[in-house]
């Protein structure tokens, strides 16, 4: 257990799940929509706390994750172009594109920059004023604002080779498409603390009106998570379906107004494509008619047909459908140091904190 949490209390809310858990017609599976969940889930054993018959699963919360081969076609096509330089966080350089990666394209030459800001990104611009500059824009709602004040700053400074490749996610679409997905059969969702910062706790009233089910915004330390939880397997025992905030500390009905509002300013909503679960509408963000101008993807490139990594199942990872382990190439053929799929290569990915925390804990 981590040191985030008193393990006495820790094991009180265990007890309490259990006590509660008595009382369920049935099996319940509840899924955490968030990468840093994922990986706090595993590294404090929660899921071993746990009776049987409550499961918490995956689900789309890694970004690097769900962003589709054909983004990183388009990316590794722009960074093989001599005019482009691309900047990117980090652990989008080792995802699979259809054939290699960033990664292998920085090492035969081309111009692949790790940044830890987008700020980095326009300060490339300006040192490199015969260079259009890339930033590949990968992330939800948690880090889309400082995309958003990178563009507006490039705007001011007058910046006119500092470009943006979106292939940002909104998470509200995303649920809807899992909960109208009738195979899955999902009790109660553990929303993301990150993201509910930025759009507030009302973003996700609509799809909950529409597919009501338990939902509780939820921090990160062990206790958060279960009494998450708790919460949880209390509504469904009541054969309640509300939306449930625990993360008030930080999180609040109406969100972050003016971070979001930034955003709204530099992008509008567009349709998505994500691995694992295919095209959604209205779930990306692109850039807005004012700064169409900054838009890598109008730079023409060849692409090839997107390829999925052979024998990967890191799609059905997002979607719930299986866990890690009955991937055929888990801590195989796929590992942290030889990732095939992209859940094993970002650090918030499902295969990646299995394979750090759970291989040998007997939950898989």
């Amino acid at each position: 257990m981590n040191g985030f949490a008193d393990p006495r209390l820790v094991r009180t809310l265990a007890r309490a799940i259990a006590a509660e858990a008595e009382k369920l017609p049935r099996p319940v599976t509840f899924m955490e929509v968030c990468g840093t969940h994922t990986n706090a889930i595993a590294a404090a054993g929660l899921r071993r706390l746990l009776p049987s018959h409550v499961r918490l699963i995956s689900g789309p919360g890694c970004p690097v994750c769900v962003t589709p081969v054909g983004y990183v076609d388009q990316a590794m096509a722009l960074a093989e172009d001599p005019r482009n330089l691309v900047a990117t966080f980090g652990d989008l350089l080792r995802v699979p594109a259809s054939s290699g990666s960033l990664e292998q394209a920085r090492a035969t030459g081309c111009d692949v920059r790790v940044v830890y800001s987008p700020r980095d990104a326009v300060d490339l611009a300006a040192a490199n004023p015969d260079r259009r500059v890339v930033f590949l824009g990968v992330g939800f709602e948690t880090t889309v604002p400082t995309v958003a004040a990178a563009v507006l700053e490039a705007e001011k400074r007058g910046l006119a080779n500092f470009f943006v490749l979106s292939g940002h996610k909104v998470m509200p679409p995303a649920l809807e498409a899992l909960l109208a997905d009738p195979a899955l059969r999902l009790e109660g969702l553990i929303l993301p603390g990150h993201v509910s910062v930025i759009i507030g706790a009302r973003a996700y009233r609509p799809v909950l009106a529409r597919y009501p089910i338990p939902a509780v915004i939820s921090g990160f330390t062990p206790v958060d998570v279960l009494r998450t939880v708790l919460e949880l397997t209390k509504q469904v025992v009541e054969g309640r379906a509300e939306l449930v905030n625990l993360y008030g500390r930080v999180v609040r009905e109406e969100g972050n107004l003016t971070a979001w509002g930034m955003v709204e300013k530099v992008f509008a909503p567009c349709d998505a494509r994500w691995r694992g679960l295919g095209d959604i509408a209205g779930s990306g963000l692109a850039l807005r008619r004012p700064f169409a101008s900054r838009d890598a993807g109008q730079f023409a490139v060849t692409l090839p047909t997107p390829r999925e990594p052979a024998g990967c199942r890191c799609g059905d990872v997002l979607r719930g459908r299986i866990d890690p382990p009955e991937c055929p190439l888990f801590a195989t053929a796929c590992t942290p140091d030889t990732a095939a799929g992209a859940c094993m290569v970002s650090a918030e990915g499902a295969c990646a904190a299995w394979y750090r925390h759970e291989r040998f804990a007997g939950v898989a």
